[in-house]
């Protein structure tokens, strides 16, 4: 896991370009934290599955080289078709927890206020895993945890590869009313919050103020996760 500093940034859309819900543009203050430096891997919810006898998540139905056991075939490949609850469960196993939405956009930005993305404004094949392919990003479906540069605080695929769970309940509105210091989201909701864009997502999907929210039930062959201490 990466440390992540204590101290203020500003959440949300710096650019006046995305969703309502991404605005107004806040400044938010977090303690110091711990964030995955990597999304969960293929390999490591394995080994939750086999200790906890959990049931494996359904295959991902990419179709090629994803096969049923893709498992063992892509054990450093981020795990997909998790709900929240399959998540959380991970999460609370492993001695850890989900991150907060506030503490899942500090860790993306890496140092930088007010940038589209991790690593500044434009966006290539270079930088991230996301729809299509072309320079860095030769895989169709997801990519192995890792294979693009690090941001600022040293976390990869941050954006792109797979969505992110994030333990709040998302709010539309909430941002008017978000509190300043450690805010933890909405208290009652029907979605959860959904960070980072995938692997078939276009680049306005993965811009680090886009914000999604889908029922704790769901899952998809485009949503993993990480988690924070």
């Amino acid at each position: 896991m990466v440390l992540i500093p204590a101290g203020e940034f500003l959440m949300g859309d710096a650019l006046n370009e995305g969703s309502p819900d991404e605005r107004p543009q806040h400044r938010v203050y977090l303690d110091a934290f711990y964030m995955d430096q990597y999304e969960v891997t293929n390999a490591q919810y394995k080994a939750f599955c086999d200790t906890t006898v959990r049931s494996y998540p359904p295959d991902p139905g990419f179709g090629g080289d994803y096969t049923s056991d893709y498992f063992r075939n892509k054990p450093d490949y981020p795990v997909v078709n998790v709900s929240w609850e399959d998540a959380a469960a991970y999460a609370q196993w492993a001695g850890k927890r989900l991150p907060t939405e506030a503490e899942w956009e500090k860790a993306a930005r890496g140092g930088l206020e007010g940038k589209r993305y991790p690593w500044g404004d434009a966006i290539s094949h270079d930088d991230a895993n996301y729809s299509g392919t072309g320079g860095q990003d030769q895989w169709t479906y997801t990519s192995s945890v890792g294979s693009f540069p690090p941001n600022g605080y040293g976390l990869y695929d941050m954006e792109g590869n797979v969505w992110e769970w994030c333990t709040d309940w998302y709010d539309e509105n909430y941002y008017s009313q978000s509190q300043i210091w450690n805010p933890t989201g909405s208290t009652t909701g029907s979605y959860r919050v959904l960070r980072g864009g995938s692997w078939n997502n276009d680049p306005n999907y993965v811009r680090v103020a886009y914000r999604g929210g889908i029922a704790p039930t769901f899952w998809y062959y485009g949503i993993g996760f990480r988690c924070a201490k």
